[in-house]
């Protein structure tokens, strides 16, 4: 009897590596994605998305992928890996090719042409290209056509929006997985991961942003019409907040880092106390909650600085109908959400997992969101289709951007 197929999602972040195995479950009237397995492990191998320590990397990653190789059953041999770090890159790119077809009618072969095209491109020696993005096609001077494929013409032209990495620090994350002994099924942006799990159609077609803030990076993913407009990654995390609040208050980090998970928040609505407290290692540490909270909003002041900074390089500033959605484990932190809304004047709302089954209590968090994405796209990269089931229902994943995507690796 031939075993289901399982699907791996391998979230490498600064901090934690998480990992969540899923499978289809099929009834006669649906199609459900099941999560069966979930690890996770401390990561003190990287630094702002980028791996420094190898053998930490590799070590963090067999643990998180050993955790959920126990919970699922199963030996996990490659997984979906986002990649991270302020070395990712965006640009525009224009291809153009000739159909010269007798009847001129536009193929899929032409389609692939014209979007191969479009990645040759001038890039320093030590950067490639790990996904490109067709945001609409013109034939014969005509623009905004979303799919060519049927249509007849001359001229076929494609814009598209290329992803780069830098080229060693690719290498370097693949040499960690390969001394964990973990294949590599795919690269992909944790930002676009984030946004599979936790957008619907209707948010991607009428415009939003997925902000997910990690450790040491937040990743920045902008969708409108169902295509990727922007990606940015800025080096600010909750590290960075962590770092803030040791100095603030004159403590040590493990400290200030407790501080931080006991009382960091953006909600003002009520006064702040004279004194907020931790404990650490059998010590009682006090510090002003005034203090806490201008170290606090001074840091996410920054960051959001920047991330609108991004939404003005696209003309997105204060444009984008379907708002944000906030996720990674920063997206916790109480008020945030409303500071969002005041800061970027747009609508703000936590990231909530939808469309999955089995395991949900375990990966109800924001931090879970990347991960799953991740394995959701292992899923659909793997040429899965899904029935007429919750999932399929929810996203229409197995249409539009994805099956760019699945083209694109596939060639």
């Amino acid at each position: 009897m031939q075993k289901a197929p399982y699907f791996v999602g391998l979230d490498i972040g600064t901090a934690n590596v998480r990992c969540v195995v899923g499978m289809l479950e099929s009834t006669e009237t649906e199609n459900t994605l099941s999560v069966i397995g979930v690890g996770s492990s401390q990561n003190h191998g990287m630094r702002k998305g980028s791996v420094v320590h190898i053998e930490d990397v590799a070590s963090a990653i067999s643990d998180a992928v050993t955790e959920a190789e126990r919970m699922a059953g199963l030996r996990i041999e490659g997984a979906t890996i986002n990649v991270n770090g302020a070395h990712i890159g965006s640009q525009p790119s224009h291809g153009v090719v000739a159909i010269s077809s007798p009847t001129r009618q536009i193929s899929d072969e032409d389609r692939a042409r014209v979007e191969d095209a479009a990645t040759v491109i001038n890039l320093p020696a030590n950067r490639e290209i790990i996904q490109v993005f067709a945001k609409s096609y013109q034939i014969d001077g005509q623009d905004n056509i979303k799919d060519p494929v049927g249509m007849q013409g001359v001229r076929l032209e494609v814009d598209t929006l290329v992803i780069t990495a830098g080229i060693p620090l690719l290498r370097t994350l693949d040499a960690a997985l390969d001394k964990a002994e973990v294949g590599v099924h795919h690269h992909t942006i944790a930002s676009l991961a984030a946004a599979e799990a936790v957008l619907d159609r209707r948010q991607k077609e009428s415009g939003t942003a997925v902000i997910d803030i990690g450790a040491g990076t937040t990743n920045v993913v902008i969708l409108e019409e169902g295509e990727v407009e922007h990606v940015a990654v800025i080096p600010i995390g909750s590290q960075n907040l962590t770092n803030d609040l040791a100095i603030g208050l004159k403590t040590d980090l493990d400290i200030a880092d407790s501080v931080k998970k006991a009382h960091a928040t953006l909600d003002f609505s009520s006064p702040a106390a004279e004194q907020v407290s931790v404990e650490y290692e059998g010590a009682k540490y006090q510090f002003p909650e005034k203090t806490v909270r201008i170290v606090v909003e001074a840091r996410m002041e920054e960051l959001f600085e920047q991330i609108d900074r991004e939404f003005k390089k696209v003309g997105k500033s204060r444009k984008l109908p379907g708002g944000v959605v906030l996720v990674g484990g920063m997206a916790n932190m109480p008020g945030l959400a409303d500071y969002a809304k005041e800061r970027l004047q747009l609508p703000a709302k936590i990231g909530k997992i939808s469309n999955v089954g089995g395991l949900v209590d375990t990966i109800n968090s924001p931090e879970y969101t990347a991960s799953v994405g991740l394995m959701m796209l292992d899923m659909i990269l793997s040429g899965q289709q899904l029935g007429s089931g919750t999932l399929a229902s929810g996203s229409q994943m197995t249409s539009g951007l994805i099956t760019k995507i699945k083209r694109l690796i596939s060639r």
